[in-house]
């Protein structure tokens, strides 16, 4: 695995020092709005241009699954999960928070490993099965925090979908009350790797793809952190909703998310 980890640490870096280098400088017709209130840039394309190079000069034969689209049928039944720039509106607004989110998934569809790379503050968060979870070559590991006066909470907000605003400000409105405080980054790839750290004690968010999570999935179980779907399911890539934490927090935001999302909790598409 470490052929697998190095080669996916070596196409984050190249990507991250893509944004580095046009950060704060893109113009009005390097972006483009893929749908309502969803946009791609140069910047995007360009980090999975060299993402997926890098990948497939190593590993001709595995497969690619990339946020914009990038795809290689292979033959070996491993699939690499790509997300060039997560937090692109942030990026396009010059707000120094976003990452390159990279992912392995084996045949077996276990994630075997995990890179989320933070280019801005030179944060290269790594997991492999069963080898742990690293920032920066130091293990990490999950809040131990058990109070809930005490609790760091980061969550996504809806911003193209609505059919579920109700469900989501009602249960944001008793994580409010369970927590100190609520975090919004605008990228699912940092909330999952700042769990893992332990800087947030849980994260939670409805509608998301596996280019999103797949690699901060990883990186809180390998730091003793709990992942599922709305409804529990150790299954993440059934859904589209994670709910990650400790022992203490993941249970908590599951029983308000059975509550308040049940009626939209399903297999393949709801939740």
């Amino acid at each position: 695995m470490n052929k697998e980890l190095d080669t996916a640490i070596r196409a984050a870096e190249a990507a991250g020092a893509i944004t580095l280098s046009r950060f704060g400088e893109l113009s009005n017709t390097e972006i483009v709005a893929k749908e309502s209130k969803d946009f791609v840039t140069e910047v995007d394309r360009q980090c999975e241009a060299i993402i997926t190079s890098i990948i497939l000069d190593s590993f001709p034969d595995d497969s690619l699954l990339c946020e914009e689209g990038t795809l290689n049928d292979g033959s070996s039944g491993r699939t690499w999960i790509v997300d060039p720039l997560d937090g692109t509106l942030n990026f396009i607004h010059a707000f120094p928070v976003f990452a390159i989110s990279i992912a392995l998934r084996g045949a077996d569809g276990e994630l075997l490993a995990g890179v989320v790379y933070q280019p801005i503050l030179k944060e290269l968060f790594t997991a492999a099965k069963g080898m742990g979870a690293y920032l920066n070559g130091e293990r990490i590991s999950i809040s131990e925090r058990d109070s809930r006066e005490s609790f760091l909470i980061a969550t996504g907000l809806p911003f193209k979908e609505y059919h579920y605003l109700d469900a989501y400000v009602a249960m944001l409105q008793e994580v409010i009350h369970d927590s100190a405080g609520i975090r919004r980054a605008g990228s699912a790839a940092i909330d999952l790797a700042y769990t893992a750290a332990g800087r947030f004690d849980g994260f939670w968010e409805y509608r998301l793809y596996p280019w999103d999570f797949s690699a901060g999935v990883l990186l809180v179980r390998e730091a003793g952190g709990i992942v599922t779907g709305f409804d529990g399911s150790d299954d993440v890539f059934g859904h589209h909703s994670i709910l990650a934490g400790n022992g203490h927090t993941h249970p908590m935001l599951l029983d308000l998310a059975k509550r308040h999302f049940g009626h939209l909790t399903g297999r393949h598409g709801n939740a």
